[in-house]
Protein backbone atom coordinates (compact mmCIF):
# COMPACT_ATOMS: atom_id res chain seq x y z
CA UNK A 1 0.00 0.00 0.00
CA UNK A 2 1.54 3.21 -0.95
CA UNK A 3 1.01 6.11 0.50
CA UNK A 4 1.96 10.20 -0.14
CA UNK A 5 3.86 11.81 2.51
CA UNK A 6 2.76 15.04 3.76
CA UNK A 7 4.68 18.14 5.16
CA UNK A 8 3.34 19.78 8.40
CA UNK A 9 1.45 22.28 6.37
CA UNK A 10 -0.54 19.55 4.86
CA UNK A 11 1.11 19.70 1.11
CA UNK A 12 2.14 16.54 -0.22
CA UNK A 13 6.13 16.24 -0.64
CA UNK A 14 6.45 14.38 -3.83
CA UNK A 15 7.85 11.31 -1.69
CA UNK A 16 5.87 8.06 -1.17
CA UNK A 17 6.10 5.37 1.73
CA UNK A 18 5.41 1.66 1.21
CA UNK A 19 3.58 0.07 4.38
CA UNK A 20 4.30 -3.30 4.99
CA UNK A 21 0.81 -6.03 3.85
CA UNK A 22 1.98 -8.03 6.46
CA UNK A 23 1.05 -5.35 8.91
CA UNK A 24 -1.51 -3.41 7.58
CA UNK A 25 -2.90 -5.75 4.99
CA UNK A 26 -3.61 -9.20 7.15
CA UNK A 27 -6.77 -10.52 7.15
CA UNK A 28 -8.38 -8.62 10.76
CA UNK A 29 -9.40 -10.88 13.18
CA UNK A 30 -12.10 -9.44 15.27
CA UNK A 31 -11.39 -11.81 18.64
CA UNK A 32 -7.80 -10.70 18.98
CA UNK A 33 -9.10 -7.44 18.91
CA UNK A 34 -12.00 -7.82 21.84
CA UNK A 35 -9.35 -9.78 23.83
CA UNK A 36 -6.85 -6.97 23.52
CA UNK A 37 -9.28 -4.47 24.09
CA UNK A 38 -10.78 -5.77 26.90
CA UNK A 39 -7.03 -6.56 28.47
CA UNK A 40 -6.29 -3.09 28.04
CA UNK A 41 -9.44 -1.35 29.69
CA UNK A 42 -9.74 -4.03 32.39
CA UNK A 43 -5.78 -3.00 33.40
CA UNK A 44 -7.42 0.77 33.93
CA UNK A 45 -9.83 -0.49 36.71
CA UNK A 46 -7.90 0.47 40.08
CA UNK A 47 -9.92 -2.51 41.53
CA UNK A 48 -10.25 -0.53 44.83
CA UNK A 49 -13.65 -0.76 45.70
CA UNK A 50 -14.64 -2.76 49.26
CA UNK A 51 -17.44 -2.56 51.32
CA UNK A 52 -17.53 -3.72 54.38
CA UNK A 53 -19.11 -7.19 55.90
CA UNK A 54 -20.53 -8.12 59.13
CA UNK A 55 -18.00 -8.28 61.18
CA UNK A 56 -15.95 -4.95 60.27
CA UNK A 57 -19.15 -2.58 60.81
CA UNK A 58 -19.07 -0.94 64.28
CA UNK A 59 -21.98 -2.24 66.08
CA UNK A 60 -21.88 -4.11 69.19
CA UNK A 61 -21.57 -8.22 69.18
CA UNK A 62 -24.19 -8.62 72.04
CA UNK A 63 -27.13 -11.02 71.16
CA UNK A 64 -30.26 -8.70 71.20
CA UNK A 65 -32.75 -10.61 72.02
CA UNK A 66 -33.81 -14.27 73.28
CA UNK A 67 -33.18 -17.01 70.91
CA UNK A 68 -36.63 -18.39 70.59
CA UNK A 69 -40.55 -17.32 71.87
CA UNK A 70 -40.35 -13.75 69.59
CA UNK A 71 -42.35 -14.95 66.99
CA UNK A 72 -39.76 -13.25 64.85
CA UNK A 73 -36.35 -15.00 63.20
CA UNK A 74 -33.44 -15.38 65.73
CA UNK A 75 -30.60 -12.47 65.32
CA UNK A 76 -27.23 -12.57 66.59
CA UNK A 77 -25.94 -9.32 66.81
CA UNK A 78 -27.32 -5.51 65.24
CA UNK A 79 -24.31 -5.98 62.95
CA UNK A 80 -26.05 -8.67 61.06
CA UNK A 81 -26.93 -8.15 57.21
CA UNK A 82 -30.58 -7.84 58.03
CA UNK A 83 -30.79 -4.89 59.78
CA UNK A 84 -30.55 -1.43 58.73
CA UNK A 85 -26.82 -0.32 59.09
CA UNK A 86 -26.04 -4.09 58.83
CA UNK A 87 -22.80 -5.13 57.03
CA UNK A 88 -23.25 -6.09 53.31
CA UNK A 89 -23.18 -9.58 52.24
CA UNK A 90 -20.90 -10.35 49.28
CA UNK A 91 -19.90 -6.93 49.05
CA UNK A 92 -16.85 -5.99 46.42
CA UNK A 93 -13.49 -6.70 47.69
CA UNK A 94 -10.25 -5.32 46.03
CA UNK A 95 -9.13 -7.48 43.48
CA UNK A 96 -7.34 -7.12 39.96
CA UNK A 97 -8.96 -7.14 36.64
CA UNK A 98 -6.22 -7.83 34.60
CA UNK A 99 -5.69 -10.96 32.56
CA UNK A 100 -2.53 -12.72 30.63
CA UNK A 101 -3.03 -12.44 26.95
CA UNK A 102 -0.55 -14.15 24.80
CA UNK A 103 1.82 -12.44 22.94
CA UNK A 104 1.34 -13.48 19.66
CA UNK A 105 -2.22 -13.02 20.06
CA UNK A 106 -1.58 -9.03 21.08
CA UNK A 107 0.82 -8.35 18.06
CA UNK A 108 -2.41 -9.86 15.86
CA UNK A 109 -4.81 -7.39 17.00
CA UNK A 110 -2.74 -4.22 16.89
CA UNK A 111 -2.42 -5.55 13.14
CA UNK A 112 -5.89 -6.05 13.16
CA UNK A 113 -6.21 -2.89 14.47
CA UNK A 114 -3.69 -0.86 11.98
CA UNK A 115 -5.21 -2.70 8.67
CA UNK A 116 -8.83 -1.60 9.47
CA UNK A 117 -7.21 2.09 9.46
CA UNK A 118 -5.48 1.59 6.35
CA UNK A 119 -8.85 0.50 4.89
CA UNK A 120 -10.86 3.25 6.52
CA UNK A 121 -7.88 5.73 4.57
CA UNK A 122 -7.43 6.49 8.04
CA UNK A 123 -3.71 6.73 8.31
CA UNK A 124 -1.73 9.86 7.44
CA UNK A 125 2.03 9.89 6.87
CA UNK A 126 3.55 13.17 8.06
CA UNK A 127 7.40 14.21 7.61
CA UNK A 128 9.63 14.43 10.33
CA UNK A 129 9.07 17.35 12.52
CA UNK A 130 10.34 18.90 15.79
CA UNK A 131 8.94 21.66 17.67
CA UNK A 132 11.85 24.05 19.47
CA UNK A 133 9.41 24.59 22.63
CA UNK A 134 6.09 22.97 23.78
CA UNK A 135 3.92 25.11 21.60
CA UNK A 136 0.33 24.22 21.98
CA UNK A 137 -0.55 26.74 19.11
CA UNK A 138 1.80 25.32 16.78
CA UNK A 139 0.59 21.63 17.54
CA UNK A 140 -3.42 23.23 16.61
CA UNK A 141 -1.42 24.86 13.50
CA UNK A 142 -0.54 21.21 12.03
CA UNK A 143 -3.45 19.89 12.77
CA UNK A 144 -5.64 22.34 11.26
CA UNK A 145 -3.39 22.42 7.99
CA UNK A 146 -4.04 18.06 8.31
CA UNK A 147 -7.89 18.82 8.59
CA UNK A 148 -7.67 16.80 11.25
CA UNK A 149 -8.78 19.17 14.31
CA UNK A 150 -11.87 18.23 14.34
CA UNK A 151 -11.36 14.38 14.66
CA UNK A 152 -9.82 12.67 17.34
CA UNK A 153 -6.02 12.23 16.65
CA UNK A 154 -3.01 9.92 17.37
CA UNK A 155 0.75 11.17 16.26
CA UNK A 156 2.63 7.86 16.75
CA UNK A 157 6.62 9.01 16.96
CA UNK A 158 9.75 6.79 16.53
CA UNK A 159 10.76 8.06 19.98
CA UNK A 160 9.68 9.71 22.82
CA UNK A 161 9.28 13.82 22.31
CA UNK A 162 8.93 15.57 25.09
CA UNK A 163 7.76 18.99 23.69
CA UNK A 164 5.30 17.12 21.67
CA UNK A 165 3.91 15.31 24.12
CA UNK A 166 3.46 18.74 26.33
CA UNK A 167 2.20 20.56 23.32
CA UNK A 168 -0.76 18.07 22.62
CA UNK A 169 -1.31 17.46 26.78
CA UNK A 170 -4.12 19.92 26.85
CA UNK A 171 -5.69 19.40 23.48
CA UNK A 172 -8.48 16.90 24.00
CA UNK A 173 -8.54 15.25 20.54
CA UNK A 174 -4.84 14.70 20.34
CA UNK A 175 -2.84 12.18 21.84
CA UNK A 176 1.13 11.05 21.10
CA UNK A 177 2.72 7.76 21.69
CA UNK A 178 5.87 6.09 20.38
CA UNK A 179 5.44 3.13 17.67
CA UNK A 180 7.15 0.77 20.27
CA UNK A 181 4.02 1.78 22.76
CA UNK A 182 1.14 1.52 20.41
CA UNK A 183 -1.58 -0.49 21.55
CA UNK A 184 -4.90 -1.94 19.80
CA UNK A 185 -7.31 0.49 21.96
CA UNK A 186 -5.28 3.55 21.10
CA UNK A 187 -5.37 2.97 17.38
CA UNK A 188 -9.03 1.79 17.31
CA UNK A 189 -9.73 5.34 19.39
CA UNK A 190 -8.25 7.35 17.27
CA UNK A 191 -10.29 8.64 13.98
CA UNK A 192 -6.84 9.71 12.57
CA UNK A 193 -3.31 7.93 12.66
CA UNK A 194 -0.71 10.48 12.39
CA UNK A 195 2.52 8.24 11.62
CA UNK A 196 5.85 10.19 11.49
CA UNK A 197 7.64 8.50 8.78
CA UNK A 198 10.73 7.33 10.89
CA UNK A 199 7.73 5.72 12.37
CA UNK A 200 7.31 3.55 9.88
CA UNK A 201 10.32 1.74 9.85
CA UNK A 202 9.62 1.42 14.15
CA UNK A 203 6.34 -0.08 13.50
CA UNK A 204 7.81 -2.44 11.35
CA UNK A 205 10.59 -3.37 13.39
CA UNK A 206 7.75 -3.84 16.52
CA UNK A 207 5.07 -5.74 14.76
CA UNK A 208 6.68 -8.03 12.58
CA UNK A 209 7.13 -11.43 13.78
Amino acid sequence: MELSVLNIKGTETGRTVSLDEQIFGIEPNDHAVYLDVKQYLANQRQGTHKSKERGEVAGSTRKIKRQKGTGTARAGAITSPVFVGGGRVFGPRPRNYGFKLNKKVKQLARKSALTYKALDNSILVIENFDLAAPKTKELVAITNNLKISDKKSLFVLPEENKNLYLSSRNLQGVSVVTASELTTYQILNAKSLVILEASIEKIEEVFKI
